[in-house]
This record gives structure tokens, C-alpha cells and sequence, in this order.
């Protein structure tokens, strides 16, 4: 967390970590999920893990730990893959960064109607207003939420907005992982 500026919650504090992580690969990367784990108990259940991530005693203990988990399979469609998952107990959370292309509110009037997903794509990455994103979304069990989104066009950390409704349908599907 070199560069993660303080925030209020250890949610907000992962979310603002793993954009940290994501920036410094650059952008055009694949969508990339995390596992959110309680810092205190993987220190204490699991000590050479924790000895591996650079979590030692001195860090705080109230804190969230993000652990990057296997790349994510190609071909399937996001919302596909997730209602897949199945977190063991020791999971409170999960988080996603995935990169999209968005349009202002001013260019949603103009969409075509009755395009073709594929058309819809390629309409959108040709429209001169359209902003290259990338979105980081964190759930937990206890329906805590948490977001953050970067505009390819500001790229430094004072320019991340945060809030716990920003893509509020990615994570619904988040949260829908940990659903009985």
C-alpha cells in the first residue's frame, strides 16, 4: 500500500489498494479478481502466507487483504464466470477491476436502438465522447460495498473517484458470489 492515500474503512483502503495495483500494470489489462480476506486472521491461521505478502506485525490489523486470484478464463462472459464462484468461509469479501469503455450521460440519447451486442460494442468504442475507465468493485458478505473508478484521460491517484454506489450492477453480481 506504498501510494494508497488513508481512507475511513479497511473496504474502502483494499479498493483503493488494488486500483494502486492495477495501475502500476498499466492500462489494457484483463479483467483481474480478488479474493478480500481479514488481515488478523490470515496473520494468525496462515503466518508463512502472510510472511509472503509482506504483512507483518506492524501493519494495522483491522485491515482487508486483497489476494489476486487465477486469471480469469477468456471466451466467457463476465457475468457468466461469476455466477460460477463460490468462496470458502475464510472469504469476507471479493473485489474486481475490470476496464470498459463508457459514454457521458449527453451520449446515451444518441445510442441506436435495436443494435447487435457487437454492433453496440464497436459504436461506443467509435464514439468521439467515449472514455476508457477502469472500475475496481469490492462486496462483503455483510452487503458492504465499495468502488472506484479511474479515467484513463486522469490517470494519477488524486483523480480516483470512490463511493459505495458507482457500478452498483457489478457489484450486484459480486455480491451474488456469496449468496446461499
Amino acid at each position: 500500500m506504498s501510494n494508497t492515500p488513508m481512507a475511513a474503512s479497511p473496504l474502502t483502503r483494499a479498493v483503493l489498494e488494488i486500483d494502486e495495483y492495477a495501475s502500476g500494470l498499466g492500462w489494457d489489462q484483463p479483467a483481474r479478481l480478488f479474493a478480500l480476506v481479514d488481515t488478523a486472521r490470515l496473520r494468525a491461521q496462515e503466518p508463512g502466507l502472510a510472511a509472503q505478502l509482506g504483512l507483518g506485525d506492524e501493519q494495522e490489523s483491522s485491515g482487508l487483504t486483497p489476494i489476486e486470484q487465477d486469471e480469469l478464463p477468456t471466451g466467457k462472459a463476465l457475468d457468466e464466470f461469476l455466477g460460477t464462484i463460490a468462496w470458502p468461509d475464510a472469504v469476507v469479501g471479493c473485489a474486481l477491476t475490470v476496464e470498459r469503455l463508457m459514454l457521458p450521460p449527453s451520449a446515451e440519447a444518441q445510442v441506436p436502438q435495436g443494435l447487435s451486442e457487437a454492433k453496440l460494442t464497436k459504436w461506443v468504442a467509435d464514439h468521439p465522447d467515449r472514455q476508457e475507465v477502469r472500475m475496481t468493485v469490492a462486496v462483503l458478505r455483510d452487503g458492504a460495498r465499495e468502488s472506484a473508478l479511474r479515467l484513463r484521460e486522469k490517470d494519477t491517484p488524486t483523480e480516483v473517484l470512490t463511493g459505495p454506489d458507482l457500478i452498483p450492477g457489478l457489484a450486484e453480481a459480486l455480491a451474488a458470489t456469496f449468496a446461499d
